[in-house]
């Protein structure tokens, strides 16, 4: 880093947390649905659903682990049916993700988890890219959506799906890849990644939340993916950290999630902070914030509570989600000027 910061009091770290500006790499749109949100859909769109009331849903979100989320998030985004469902949903989520300044968002959505059900991709995509749209108008926060693709479900259901995208390409900048990762590598999917580079996509994955590091390397040297979405397991492979670092590839780290799902069941273990220590350019993020507990700032917060971490490490979280983000150039370089704003508005002395 170039800069020289100004000396942050112990004591004012909460408030910077809070205000720096940051970018959000790592959320998945259908898993910022509240539980009053899906109640209030499931009304207005005639869905029964297995819970009684809000508190007998939060109650249910106990996870053991990734799978035992996945089953519960795809039963809940069943109430998503109409443009107008989406697009509600996602500007819930950019409105309170504006009120953590985040200045920009780069959403993740799960369209197989909708056609499947037998809502079409225009109605997805649609209604999405228009709370975007009308985001940047009323909050100030800009949005940009990244299609993701099913890892438990076939490579060809995979090439369908990026066909029935292809007319909406307008409305995304890349492609992902989620849902279960252990016994799904990334290999499984390398011929829809190189379609998707032939494209101009941009592309990212999940790899090395509960799989291996030989899942980042294959997300590295077969998907080509620009990003890796968590990555918390390569700290157990010396050579990939040294690769992470030297190339300097983000990883999207998501603290509550990994605490929920059982990654670091006590948050005082997350590697974060050995992470940024070596060199590497990682992110937080809230993943799927409904279900876990928390947005990027309850994340930020609890995860320095439990870690130690200082202004420095708050630093390098802000400018590296900047940094990693596809966001113009431009962008970046204002965004980061706001970031020296408010280390010095917060210094411990002028």
């Amino acid at each position: 880093m170039t800069h020289t910061l100004p000396a942050i009091a112990p004591g004012r770290l909460p408030a910077l947390l809070a205000a720096m500006p940051k970018a959000e790499l790592h959320i998945h749109i259908e898993g910022s649905l509240e539980p009053e949100m899906v109640f209030a859909l499931a009304r207005r769109n005639g869905v029964a659903l297995p819970w009684a009331s809000v508190q007998e849903l939060r109650r249910a979100y106990a996870f053991t682990d990734l799978q035992s989320f996945l089953d519960l998030y795809y039963q809940g985004a069943a109430v998503l049916r109409t443009e107008e469902d989406f697009y509600d949903l996602a500007l819930a989520y950019l409105a309170r993700a504006a009120m953590d300044n985040v200045v920009h968002a780069e959403i993740f959505f799960d369209p197989q988890t909708h056609t499947a059900r037998g809502v079409a991709m225009d109605t997805v995509v649609r209604g999405l890219a228009r709370a975007c749209m009308d985001a940047r108008q009323r909050h100030g926060i800009g949005a940009t959506l990244i299609l993701s693709f099913l890892r438990h479900l076939s490579e060809r259901e995979a090439f369908e799906t990026l066909e029935q995208a292809l007319p909406l390409r307008e409305h995304f900048i890349g492609v992902g890849l989620d849902s279960s990762e252990l016994g799904h590598p990334p290999e499984k999917f390398e011929r829809v990644f190189r379609r998707c580079r032939e494209l101009g996509l941009h592309l990212v994955a999940h790899a090395g939340e509960e799989g291996p590091p030989a899942y980042i390397w294959q997300a590295l040297d077969l998907l080509h993916a620009e990003r890796i979405d968590h990555g918390v397991q390569a700290v157990h492979d010396a050579a990939l950290v040294r690769r992470l670092a030297s190339e300097r590839i983000p990883l999207t780290v998501c603290p509550l999630s990994n605490q929920k799902l059982q990654v670091f069941p006590d948050l005082r273990q997350h590697n974060l902070k050995a992470l940024l220590d070596a060199g590497l350019a990682a992110t937080a993020n809230s993943d799927d914030p409904a279900y876990f507990g928390g947005y990027l700032n309850e994340n930020l917060r609890q995860v320095f509570d439990a870690t130690g971490m200082g202004a420095r490490h708050a630093w390098q979280l802000a400018h590296h989600s900047f940094e990693a983000s596809f966001a113009p150039a431009a962008d970046k370089a204002r965004w980061n000027e706001l970031l020296l704003d408010a280390f010095e508005r917060h210094a411990a002395s002028r």
